[in-house]
């Protein structure tokens, strides 16, 4: 069973319907003890970082994530549920994120012809041998919505890259967190095998 993590976050619902396509069992809670006995757990979501990380701490999920990452369970955040795993964002100063992995979430830089939220179809550069990747193209396309982005402190947890007015770490992979800042479930065969190769972990 997958665990998708309920903290009133848009986009949850797209999220369940690509693993019910998947044909995995899903379910979308907050409740400690069906996020532990799940095989994996995703925090997806679309929304304010400040608002988010208030709603987590509200809902208690902050020792429960902990946990889940502690017990080297397969993990994935998607977009917003990226962003949660870092230190900072820009978006909401002075709110700690979840601090699982290390970096920060700036905003996009300004540039002439180019809009922000960055909302459309992009190349990723994929890391030779990235787990969530296996079978997919090196410069395929997926899908984004957001108007910040991830620079990461490791490097070698970044698993792919695109550039949208600057070089953005799209995608993450640390032991068994693993996070996209695109949307796979938005993100049609392409999104779907990097979902496949998560839940086949």
């Amino acid at each position: 069973m997958i665990a998708i993590i309920d903290y009133d976050a848009g986009n949850i619902k797209s999220v369940e319907k690509a693993m019910n396509y998947l044909g995995q069992e899903a379910v979308i809670t907050r409740d400690r003890d069906v996020i532990l006995a799940s095989d994996k757990v995703i925090l997806p979501g679309v929304g304010a970082f400040g608002d988010a990380m208030q709603k987590i701490k509200e809902y208690q999920l902050t020792n429960v994530i902990y946990d889940v990452v502690e017990q080297k369970k397969p993990f994935l955040g998607i977009c917003l549920g990226l962003q949660l795993l870092f230190e900072t964002s820009e978006e909401s100063q002075g709110v700690t994120g979840l601090g699982i992995l290390k970096g920060d979430i700036v905003r996009i830089p300004a540039k002439e012809g180019l809009k922000i939220p960055h909302m459309g179809w992009n190349t990723i550069q994929v890391k030779e041998d990235a787990t969530l990747f296996q079978g997919i193209s090196k410069d395929a396309y997926v899908y984004f919505v957001h108007s910040y982005y991830l620079k990461a402190k490791e490097i070698e947890d970044v698993a792919a890259t695109t550039f949208y007015s600057t070089e953005i770490h799209a995608a993450v992979e640390h032991e068994k967190v693993f996070a996209c800042q695109f949307h796979p479930e938005k993100s049609g065969t392409v999104g779907l095998k990097i979902l496949e190769n998560f839940v086949s972990l």
